[in-house]
C-alpha cells in the first residue's frame, strides 16, 4: 500500500507563505494522482543519513525545496542534488515550488562546504542545481564555478553535472560556467513555446535554447541536457517541434516527467500522461537522435543521474568508435 507525502517546506512558522507573490492567484484543485506516480513515504536509515549530513553542512537540496516525489528512494542511495546560491528565487514560475522574493547574498564558504559533503556521501557524480539570481550581475555564474572547482579539488574522480539557470541578460556569464568544465551542462526548457507566458513568465524560450547550442559551440565535449514537464496542457506535435529544436542545437539527453501540482496556487495538472505515452515519446526522443532519453512519470532532471551519465559516456563512446 503506497501512501501520498505531503511535505510543508514552510519557513518562519505557518502564518508566513511560502509564495506570497501567488496568493491572489485562484485556487486550483489537486487532482488525485493515479496510482502509476503515487510513492511511499521515506524511511529508510540511509535517508535519514543523508538528511542529517546536509543539515550539519547547512546545504540546501533540491529535493527538498521542489518536493520531489523521489527523495526517499535517491536519499535512500545517498544522491541529493543540491541547490546553490540559497533558497529564495528571483523568480515565480507557475510550476515551482521554491520561494520566491529577494535573495541573500552569496555565501562565500559554501563551495567548500558543498564540496565536503560530496566527499563524505563518496559520490561517483553529483547534480549541483541552483535557483535564479537575477539580482546578480553574472546570475551566478562565478559561483557555480567556484562550485565546481572545490568538487575537482576534493574529490577529483567524481563526475560533475550543472543544471543552471538561463542567464538571461547576463553577458558572459555562461563562459564563466563553461570554463569550468562540468562533465554534463543541463538546462531545462521545462514545457514547450506557446505555454512560457503563463508557465515561465520570467524565461525566454529561444534564450534557453540558445544557451544550449552555446554551450555545444564553445565545447563539444560537455554533454548537454535538457528536460520538460508533460501534462501542462502541451500537444504531441508540439513536443515533436521542442525535440527537433534540441536536437537542431546538438542536444545530447532529455528527460520527460510528469508534471505534480505543489499547491492549489501553482498551475493545474491539465493530464496525468500515462505510462504508454511517456514510452512512446522516448521512442520518439530515440529515433530523433538523443543520445540518451529517459522518459516516465517519476522521471525527474537528476533522478538516475549517475546511472544515466555512465551510460552516455558509453553510448558517445561507442558512436565515435563506429565513427572511426
Amino acid at each position: 500500500m503506497s501512501t501520498r507525502v505531503v511535505i510543508d517546506h514552510r519557513t518562519g512558522g505557518a502564518s508566513k507563505l511560502r509564495h506570497p507573490e501567488k496568493a491572489h492567484r485562484p485556487d486550483n484543485p489537486i487532482a488525485r494522482k493515479p496510482e502509476w506516480i503515487r510513492v511511499k513515504a521515506p524511511g529508510h536509515p540511509v535517508y535519514h543519513e543523508t538528511r542529517a549530513l546536509m543539515r550539519d553542512n547547512n546545504l540546501v537540496t533540491v529535493c527538498e525545496e521542489a518536493a520531489c516525489p523521489n527523495i526517499g528512494e535517491c536519499w535512500s542511495q545517498r544522491h541529493a542534488t543540491m541547490m546553490i546560491m540559497g533558497e529564495i528565487c528571483t523568480r515565480a514560475c507557475a510550476f515551482c515550488n521554491v520561494s520566491t522574493g529577494m535573495p541573500l547574498p552569496l555565501d562565500d564558504d559554501e563551495p567548500t562546504r558543498v564540496a565536503e559533503a560530496v566527499a563524505k556521501l563518496g559520490l561517483r557524480h553529483v547534480v549541483i542545481t541552483s535557483v535564479d539570481r537575477d539580482d546578480l550581475a553574472d546570475g551566478g555564474a562565478r559561483h557555480f564555478a567556484r562550485v565546481i572547482g572545490a568538487i575537482r579539488a576534493m574529490s577529483p574522480d567524481t563526475t560533475i553535472e550543472i543544471l543552471t539557470p538561463d542567464f538571461l541578460r547576463k553577458p558572459k556569464a555562461l563562459e564563466v560556467v563553461v570554463d569550468a568544465r562540468p562533465d554534463v551542462f543541463n538546462h531545462n526548457l521545462e514545457t514547450v513555446p506557446r505555454l512560457y507566458p503563463t508557465i515561465r513568465p520570467g524565461a525566454r524560450y529561444y534564450q534557453s535554447l540558445r544557451l544550449l547550442d552555446r554551450v555545444k559551440q564553445l565545447d563539444p565535449s560537455i554533454f548537454t541536457k535538457s528536460g520538460l514537464m508533460l501534462g501542462l496542457g502541451e500537444e504531441k506535435m508540439e513536443l515533436a517541434q521542442v525535440m527537433d529544436d534540441l536536437r537542431v542545437a546538438e542536444v545530447d539527453f532529455i528527460t520527460m516527467g510528469q508534471y505534480l501540482q505543489p499547491t492549489v496556487k501553482h498551475a493545474a495538472v491539465a493530464r496525468f500522461v500515462t505510462p504508454a505515452e511517456f514510452e512512446d515519446y522516448g521512442t520518439m526522443a530515440r529515433v530523433k537522435g538523443f543520445l540518451q532519453v529517459s522518459s516516465s512519470p517519476l522521471t525527474r532532471s537528476s533522478y538516475h543521474a549517475d546511472s544515466d551519465f555512465a551510460e552516455l559516456r558509453a553510448t558517445r563512446n561507442k558512436r565515435l568508435e563506429e565513427a572511426r
